[in-house]
């Protein structure tokens, strides 16, 4: 039996949600004193569980190596789980494929690396949707035949649980026809990412996400695409560790280029902003300190190159019109499957970011939204991010002193860590709490606010490490905040038993049921 829908607009969930934010509303105001917003004490919704979206993040390795009834199980007994975000389509081992290389192993499933890890479409994939776009032939070779999804929706409805499908924008270099798809950057070099005004890459979501909603008996979708625009990229503005490349900068091919042109943005003025972007992070890097300081000089470009934030601009429209897209092609299945984007982790670190993500905006055109949250890990790669805006345009500024004020940028309490502590803290549930808030305020009501919780997420081994009760708080802060549920990320099968342990506790004491 399939589990009940939930609609964004007249949800039990959704009316918990909006009372529990005006309720909430006044405490916002005590933000300006620095003080926690939140005490962990006993706390209930107004929502029955089963109204909840009580959920996890679970790739097809999982089932196929503990078999599907057993995690079902595990979940639902253990973790308090009605809904399972089944990958069902990635190249990456960050949402699918067991414990990734180097990190311990949790407390279930094989002991061992997955050796045969592929990829691609683990659903079953139709011929007939995919007539407009050269990537046809995307399914993982890893299980055969056997439809692990079909296998997985039936076991889970009959629990009364739903299931959503995953897709997330990651790709291998020899997928047949991608080659064709990839982006150029601004030295005219081919890059492994896709050009998201890419006929064939526009065509392939929207396809995949029509396949794979008409043919299963899903209960709606999500989409991920962690990429960042040019602008960001070329100034290492994220929490990803490694070089910082302007040089790299995406996207410059022939599809981008007739896309901005429509927009009346030049491509030369754009090419010779980003080459000077190029040279800024370069000096920047040798320690070239500008006669007027590395800021006024990156302010400089900026206003003497407005093309270079319209560039950036253009990329994130490309993104957004795909799930906008996406969720126009499943709504008209007619199957009331709901349709969702996943933000990533950048966006509650970096201003910059945070100001091309207009949630009001966004809550247009998706039925949800999955905010990423994750405090435990969320401290090192805070960490990382300050240290890498640090190394370019903000260079002249203190470590500490950088954060500090990045942290009043955002709303951060300042009982935050400091920048030296940040990895053996991690953020506070404080912060789960109050980006929960700020997304609530900012869609209106407009649609579902499902925060993403870390469990398990690989660390540095210096860097905090989870308790049960960690998850608890940082849990319990996303439901008291008023979301409309959770999603245990980023995947099962690098989860200990005991961590999910900490999360049903909270989602037990803070649903009715």
């Amino acid at each position: 039996m399939k589990a009940k829908m939930l609609s964004p607009g007249n949800s039990a969930a959704g009316n918990h949600s909006r009372r529990a934010f005006l309720k909430n509303g006044a405490i916002l105001t005590l933000a300006a004193t620095g003080a926690p917003l939140i005490k962990l004490s006993s706390f209930a919704t107004t929502a029955p569980a089963k109204d909840m979206i009580n959920a996890i993040q679970v790739g097809m390795a999982s089932f196929a190596d503990e078999g599907v009834d057993t995690v079902l199980d595990i979940l639902q007994k253990r973790g308090a789980i009605n809904t399972v975000f089944l990958n069902t389509f990635t190249y990456g081992d960050g949402l699918s494929g067991r414990q990734v290389a180097g990190q311990l192993f949790p407390d279930h499933g094989p002991q061992e690396p997955d050796k045969n890890y592929h990829g691609g479409n683990y659903a079953i994939p139709h011929a007939k949707y995919y007539q407009n776009t050269v990537l046809k032939d995307t399914r993982s070779p890893e299980y055969g035949n056997r439809d692990l999804v079909a296998e997985v929706i039936k076991g889970a409805h009959k629990r009364g649980m739903r299931v959503f499908a995953t897709i997330e924008d990651q790709w291998r270099d020899d997928v047949p026809g991608i080659d064709q798809c990839k982006e150029v950057d601004l030295m005219g070099r081919k890059a492994r990412t896709t050009c998201l005004f890419n006929p064939n890459i526009r065509a392939f979501w929207v396809d995949l996400a029509t396949d794979t909603c008409a043919s299963y008996d899903l209960d709606g979708m999500v989409f991920f695409n962690e990429r960042n625009g040019p602008l960001l990229n070329a100034l290492g503005a994220s929490h990803l560790v490694g070089s910082v490349d302007p040089s790299r900068s995406t996207c410059f091919c022939e599809y981008h280029q007739a896309a901005a042109k429509a927009r009346g943005i030049s491509f030369e003025r754009t090419k010779e902003g980003y080459h000077k972007l190029d040279e800024f992070v370069k000096a920047c890097r040798a320690d070239q300190r500008p006669s007027d300081g590395y800021y006024v000089a990156f302010q400089r470009i900026m206003l003497d190159y407005p093309e270079i934030v319209a560039w950036d601009r253009l990329f994130d429209f490309g993104k957004h019109q795909i799930v906008d897209d996406v969720n126009k092609a499943v709504k008209a299945l007619g199957k009331k499957q709901l349709v969702g984007l996943h933000i990533e982790h950048v966006n509650s670190f970096n201003p910059f970011f945070r100001a091309t993500r207009d949630y009001e905006d966004l809550a247009k055109k998706v039925d949800f939204l999955k905010i990423v949250v994750y405090n435990n890990c969320g401290g090192e790669r805070y960490q990382h991010f300050i240290r890498n805006i640090h190394s370019t345009m903000f260079k002249d500024i203190p470590l500490d002193e950088l954060m500090r004020f990045n942290n009043h940028l955002l709303g951060y309490s300042p009982s935050e860590a400091s920048y030296d502590d940040l990895p053996k803290a991690g953020l506070s549930p404080d912060y789960v709490y109050r980006e929960t808030q700020r997304a609530l305020n900012g869609v209106k009501g407009k649609c579902l606010i499902l925060p993403g919780i870390d469990i398990g997420i690989p660390v540095g081994k210096n860097s905090r490490k989870q308790s049960p009760d960690d998850v608890y708080q940082a849990t319990m802060a996303a439901y008291k905040a008023g979301a409309n549920g959770v999603i245990l990320s980023r995947k099962y099968s690098e989860m200990k038993l005991e961590l999910i342990d900490g999360a049903g506790r909270a989602i037990r004491e803070a649903t009715k049921g």
